[in-house]
């Protein structure tokens, strides 16, 4: 990275990205944005971020659209688009690269790195989990309700320097960051969340956190599914706290009524991480001999009402 003014491009300033743009920015780091959307509104007054942080508004350095050429040569391209199949991240990023580029990930999901690691060898590659509550409110705005740590390490284990530049500039930006050596065995804990939670929530139309608990029996569905999650993360060489799923539970009661990422996509239509974030935790037990009856009748009625919705 750049000893003087970091250049960073964000491939993907939806909620997440554009958030921790801002962090960057507020760090001294030169912010670019890649948008395949609001663009032009972007360009003519920055994001506007309401946030417990206060007011993290900004105006990026430079606001591209995703047809736009491409300027290489960033110090660190910062991957935040959504991991679906028909979606290339590497070609989205690859244009951005110069020869003494790194990449940084801050995506959902298990196994998320390899595609974008083969296809880029050259490339450090930092793989990042942001543990945040935020969401787009309307075009060029971004809702930050809570938290906004983020936990980083070099892919496939380690913590290399380029993973340490990145986290001491989103420190300096405001935020908690954590580096760690073992970033799969991360992955798989905020998988034991995040892969019950997203689909249920899809599956009982969009619900929020509060809902999802409160109904009779939903607190119960949540835990049997994480206990799943547990299961396989551990046949795969690496187990969670005996304690994961009470903390995960209590952590989520404590905040507020809060629709997550899938939630929102499915209630306004768009693409779900469903292969990211539950198809892969599922592949992997199937792969282990682990039995996971909850997930797989998750990612069953998942499937089915993708069908539906592709025929309306």
């Amino acid at each position: 990275m750049s000893p003087q003014v970091p250049r960073i491009v964000i491939v993907g300033a939806g909620a997440v990205g554009a958030f921790y743009g801002a962090i960057l920015q507020r760090a001294g780091a030169r912010v670019e944005v890649v948008l395949r959307s609001d663009a032009d509104l972007v360009r003519e007054r920055g994001f506007v971020i309401d946030s417990p942080l206060g007011d993290l508004s900004y105006r990026p350095a430079a606001v591209h659209h995703s047809d736009d050429a491409a300027v290489p040569g960033a110090d660190v391209v910062v991957c935040c688009v959504k991991v679906l199949p028909e979606v290339d991240r590497a070609a989205l990023i690859a244009p951005w690269l110069g020869p003494a580029s790194s990449i940084a990930l801050i995506e959902n999901g298990l196994d998320i790195e390899p595609a974008v690691a083969d296809a880029l060898p050259d490339h450090p590659l930092v793989s990042a989990l942001a543990f945040i509550a935020v969401s787009r409110s309307a075009p060029g705005e971004i809702e930050h309700r809570a938290y906004g740590h983020l936990t980083l390490g070099a892919w496939p284990h380690g913590v290399s320097a380029e993973a340490r530049s990145l986290a001491e500039l989103f420190e300096t930006g405001g935020v908690d960051v954590k580096c760690s050596d073992s970033i799969v065995r991360e992955r798989w804990a905020k998988s034991l969340w995040n892969t019950p939670f997203n689909p249920i929530s899809v599956l009982a139309d969009g619900t929020d956190t509060v809902t999802l608990l409160d109904t009779p029996g939903g607190e119960a569905l949540a835990r049997a599914a994480m206990t799943e999650v547990m299961a396989v993360a551990a046949a795969d060489g690496h187990p969670l706290p005996a304690n994961a799923v009470d903390r995960n539970i209590e952590a989520t009661r404590r905040m507020p009524a809060y629709r997550n990422s899938m939630a929102l996509d499915y209630r306004a239509g768009r693409a779900l991480e469903i292969e990211a974030i539950l198809g892969n935790v599922v592949a992997r037990a199937e792969a282990l001999g682990v039995a996971v009856p909850r997930l797989h009748t998750l990612r069953t009625l998942i499937a089915m009402r993708a069908r539906e919705a592709a025929v309306r």
